[in-house]
């Protein structure tokens, strides 16, 4: 056994040492301080590995007994119980100050040549030392970018796991809502079809709006409150009186012409805003005379866009400013303060584009009180003139205007929408005079126009096995506004 003693100022540099001199797998024996310096005794992996080896006569190296259970126990020991043979596997432990191992009791079998590794005591001293020892400069540094990347590390662990288990609870409450809407409209198809079979004056009402283009939704919603013990006929006059109890217009328009004020006509472009505005101050004209009228325009983008107002204008004896920004609103509103009706057309904007909240902003913002006027065109679709209130809703409309009602297949596409988002209709427009073809809002009519329009394709606009499925679709919206029954 050759036991070398190695001595450095740092535990780091005896180490060092150590591997230089007995390599990698040398086997420390103890450490300690000594003279400012680090002592450590350490052996070879070779002499290590010697220390494990039985002499050769010695009991350790005798081989293992057999033991068989199945036999008799000897005389004389018939108080002692054999015990099977308990394979115990050793590994010779060294402290600091012992040159050899303990032996082994006789009675243990011999064991395979292990390596002998240093104690648990040895190492800490080592690990306690190697920390109490004045570390260099750049070992310092290198200790703190060590720091400081783990914990960079452990941050970007968690926050990975904080934004799976988003991600997992996301995918989770999307299947839950998939899982309740197909249970819903599976639920909801049973349900209608029940009531067709039972209550086929339903199914014929039903298909009267839908025909009508009024949305699933409102359908479901009335034929759920229909009364009870009615036929198709009364049934479908019991909606239309409903219907028109809950469109709103304006009964007089001496509350618009002779009240006054300052109005803007919005809405997408091509819904007839201009036309409008035109129609409006020839009535106005006609009623206080053109002194007390004043056009504003702000489309400044298409090209001979105002020169169509200027033309109404000439026509009419009135003048017409051009504004640009709110800027200019606001001063061309200060100098017609003094006039009796302002009429502003707007320029048109798709509901989809970020415009309309900047134009809804330069409106509020003028430092007037600007009533907005929405212009809805009965030719588009139930879902594009949804978007269209949305995106103009701001803080409130002072009304609506029907525009194409002559060129609209159904109507009741924008009666639906107008019914559900409480907008006050004011009038509706069916051509391109001016000013004839501008009438106010009559709702008994217009509920009425509604259903005759499509009269020809109750029956044969879906069939009988395509009710149920079309009504568990027509699930009450969230914007469903509340519907006074009467």
């Amino acid at each position: 056994m050759n036991v070398k003693k190695f001595t450095a100022p740092t535990s780091r540099e005896a180490l060092r040492k150590v591997r230089e001199s007995l390599g990698p797998d040398a086997v420390i024996l103890s450490n300690r301080q000594a003279d400012g310096g680090v002592e450590i005794l350490a052996l070879a992996n070779d002499d290590a590995a010697s220390l494990a080896m039985p002499a050769p006569h010695s009991p350790m190296a005798e081989p293992a007994p057999s033991l068989d259970l199945s036999t008799a126990v000897p005389q004389g020991r018939a108080d002692q119980r054999q015990e099977p043979r308990l394979e115990q596997r050793m590994e010779p432990r060294f402290e600091s100050n012992t040159p050899a191992p303990t032996p082994a009791p006789a009675a243990l079998p011999a064991q395979p040549v292990r390596r002998v590794v240093a104690s648990a005591a040895s190492f800490a001293s080592v690990t306690k030392a190697a920390a109490a020892a004045p570390a260099p400069a750049p070992v310092q540094a290198q200790a703190a970018l060590d720091v400081d990347q783990i914990a960079a590390m452990v941050s970007a662990a968690i926050a990975s796991a904080k934004q799976n288990a988003a991600a997992e609870m996301q995918g989770m409450m999307s299947e839950i809502r998939a899982m309740r809407g197909m249970m819903e409209t599976q639920l909801a198809e049973i349900s209608w079809g029940t009531t067709q079979a039972r209550e086929p004056q339903k199914a014929a009402v039903l298909r009267e709006m839908l025909a009508a283009g009024f949305s699933a939704s409102l359908a479901r919603y009335l034929i759920e409150k229909l009364p009870a013990n009615r036929d198709a006929a009364d049934s479908l006059r019991w909606i239309k009186n409903v219907l028109t109890r809950n469109l709103q217009t304006m009964a007089n328009e001496d509350a618009l012409i002779e009240q006054g004020g300052v109005f803007a006509l919005v809405g997408p472009t091509g819904v007839g805003k201009t036309t409008s505005t035109a129609k409006l101050a020839a009535r106005c004209v006609m009623r206080h005379g053109p002194d007390k009228l004043a056009l504003i325009t702000t489309d400044a983008y298409r090209i001979g866009a105002h020169e169509q107002l200027r033309i109404y204008g000439k026509i009419l004896g009135v003048m017409v400013h051009s504004v640009k920004d709110e800027a200019d609103l606001r001063i061309a509103l200060k100098e017609l303060k003094n006039k009796h009706t302002v009429l502003i057309d707007t320029v048109g904007v798709s509901q989809r584009d970020q415009m309309v909240t900047e134009q809804v902003s330069m409106l509020q913002g003028a430092g007037s009180d600007v009533k907005r006027l929405l212009c809805l065109n009965a030719t588009a679709t139930q879902e594009t003139l949804n978007e269209v209130v949305r995106a103009y809703q701001g803080s409130g409309l002072a009304g609506c205007i029907m525009t194409k009602l002559d060129e609209a297949a159904a109507i009741g596409n924008v009666l639906d929408v107008v019914i559900r988002q409480k907008l006050n209709l004011f009038y509706v427009s069916n051509g391109q005079r001016v000013p004839e073809d501008l009438h106010l809002a009559d709702p008994a009519y217009l509920i009425d126009r509604a259903f005759k329009l499509k009269r020809d394709v109750v029956n044969t606009q879906y069939l009988d096995a395509e009710l149920p499925l079309l009504m568990s679709n027509g699930q009450h919206e969230q914007a469903m506004r509340e519907v006074h029954l009467g």
